[in-house]
């Protein structure tokens, strides 16, 4: 500061000097030096307890270097914390864990409790309630299934711009299950097993590498490669093909992500008979899947995402006898004539999901065309030819949302006639018309007196006759099904939702399911299905989520012929925690 004063009056004292107007008189050269003012003291810099100076008042610009751009927070004092998945955090690939790669831990604990009911068959042997009549037995359930997902991610690239360069991913299940019924056999063959089941697995749900193979616009559009146990979803609401198989997956985008690709093959892998879960312990299956879909957003109206898609399915699991884990025959499905067999099936699909103005629209259709090798009740081959369609529109009103719901998947109306016309899918699990929450739609129902089958699968909408829809062949020899409902999703509170649904279930021809009970003119109807739903997340977010529905099926005169005039029903809770 002296020094700055100093240089100040010496500048000033030289502009006198050369200046001639100022050399009057000694009294004016006094007056005429200039004073400084005395400038109040500066205070020193300030550092801050991170070794980070605070910016001088007199200094225009000033920098100071940093880490990188992610841990710029840290500089001013703000630290993460690797159990916070809402801030900032290295295990939330928030930031990378070095040079350019990112790390994403997830843990998931998935709890269902589930008490249900629906007709169950008496043990050969015996049966356990009083009153029973050789047919039907006690058909109350208790079901607990405990899934612990962790999910390790590791890719390299900063995602906010454009794809990553390398992915991989993996993820396992520890699953835990118990189920208790009232009648022996049910849960496993040798009747000394007894009316309670626990067992355990673990399943490698994900384990595949990405690599991105190249960008061909400015807006990243890119060309991808795949491989190894991955998911994929054939269609919009999960009514073809849901797995988690192994494969080989070509995909990306163009046109600034108005067109977006697919193609693919999986093998199959063996599910655990219990869990459903990937069992790596076991073979893969003889069940190739070949996939071409094509989406284009946007069409044919804004809003609205429309798909073209090509499957192949190649089964060719003709050889020895498979037996599930609790001793009962899957393949072939003790069904028919129980035969081996093989099919080759190609579907042909249209799927669309978005809006059309206010209103919001799902819609699919599928076209099954092949052979199968032999029929299912005839020695020879049988052609398939079989067709699926459903629609599902909603218009919200503010809080409410208001649904209705078609579907319709094909029957064979002649099993003897070398042409199977049932429709059937390769593995489903729709989201549509209440989903997991319908009882149809949840429940697997066994054909009682028609064969070591389910009218439909656990998580599927279709009556398809399998021995398992996890472990089974699909079966184009089948009383199809026809679906007519409506809905509601009311959003009570920003942290409630209200989710109510009514079906009406029918078969589209009962000829099948005549020949294999034996058992004349039964009638379509199958009956109203009703359900209701909570679903509550008090933090607004998909970290705590729990859940709670009921659903009825009231039985129609179809129903009744085959079980009874008895109620079936469900009750499902969920609780999800997530990190």
């Amino acid at each position: 500061m002296r020094l700055q004063q100093v240089m100040l009056r010496a500048v000033c004292a030289a502009a006198f000097v050369v200046s001639p107007a100022s050399w009057a008189s000694d009294a004016t050269i006094d007056r005429r030096i200039p004073t400084v003012p005395v400038l109040p003291p500066q205070p020193l810099p300030v550092t801050s307890s991170d070794g980070v100076p605070s910016p001088r008042a007199n200094t225009p610009r000033e920098s100071i270097p940093i880490p990188d751009r992610w841990r710029l927070v840290e500089a001013i004092g703000v630290h993460e914390r690797w159990f916070d998945p809402y801030n900032q955090n290295t295990l939330k690939a928030d930031r990378p864990l070095f040079d350019d790669w990112f790390l994403n831990l997830s843990l998931i604990s998935d709890t269902v409790i589930e008490p249900r009911k629906f007709p169950i068959p008496v043990s050969p042997a015996s049966g356990r309630q009083p009153g029973a009549l050789d047919v039907f037995g006690g058909g109350r359930q208790d079901v607990f299934n405990q899934n612990l997902i962790l999910g390790v991610v590791m890719y390299k690239g900063d995602t906010t711009f454009k794809p990553p360069e390398y992915e991989f991913r993996f993820t396992p299940v520890i699953n835990y299950n118990r189920v208790s019924v009232e009648e022996d056999r049910v849960l496993n063959t040798d009747p000394t097993r007894g009316r309670t089941r626990n067992d355990q697995h673990i399943g490698i749900q994900e384990l595949f590498a990405d690599k991105h193979l190249r960008n061909v616009s400015d807006s990243y559009d890119f060309d991808s490669l795949r491989l190894g146990i991955q998911p994929f979803n054939a269609d919009f609401r999960g009514f073809l093909f849901q797995d988690q198989a192994f494969g080989l997956r070509l995909f990306g985008n163009r046109a600034s992500n108005r067109y977006q690709y697919n193609l693919a093959w999986f093998r199959r892998i063996e599910k655990d008979t219990n869990s459903g879960l990937n069992d790596l312990g076991k073979k893969l299956r003889n069940d190739d899947v070949l996939i071409a879909n094509l989406y284009r957003q946007d069409f044919p109206a804004t809003g609205f995402t429309s798909q073209g898609v090509l499957v192949y399915d190649r089964n060719h699991e003709d050889n020895s006898p498979f037996y599930d884990s609790n001793g009962f025959l899957v393949r072939p499905a003790s069904f028919g004539t129980e035969r081996p067999r093989q099919y080759d099936v190609g579907y042909l699909g249209y799927n669309g999901d978005g809006h059309i103005g206010a209103t919001n629209l799902t819609a699919s259709t599928y076209a099954a065309l092949g052979k199968e090798t032999p029929g299912v009740f005839v020695d020879q081959s049988s052609d398939i030819r079989a067709w699926f369609a459903a629609a599902e529109a909603s218009r919200d009103y503010d809080w409410l949302r208001l649904r209705v719901s078609a579907l319709y998947g094909s029957g064979d109306d002649n099993p003897y006639d070398r042409v199977s016309k049932g429709f059937d899918a390769i593995l489903e699990n729709p989201i549509f018309a209440g989903a997991d929450t319908s009882f149809w739609i949840r429940q697997p129902v066994p054909n009682i007196g028609g064969g070591g089958v389910s009218l439909s699968g656990r998580n599927g909408i279709l009556n398809s006759l399998r021995s398992s829809k996890d472990q089974g062949q699909s079966n184009f020899t089948n009383p199809g099904i026809a679906l007519l409902g409506v809905g509601a999703d009311m959003d009570v509170l920003p942290e409630l939702r209200v989710t109510t649904n009514l079906n009406h279930l029918s078969f589209v021809d009962t000829t099948v399911l005549e020949v294999a009970r034996a058992q004349a003119n039964i009638d379509k109807e199958i009956g109203w299905d009703a359900s209701v739903s909570l679903i509550y997340r008090p933090l607004m977010s998909q970290n705590i989520v729990f859940r709670l529905s009921g659903a009825v099926l009231l039985p129609g005169d179809g129903f009744k012929q085959l079980y009874g005039d008895e109620n079936a029903y469900s009750v499902l809770g969920n609780v999800i925690l997530a990190y």
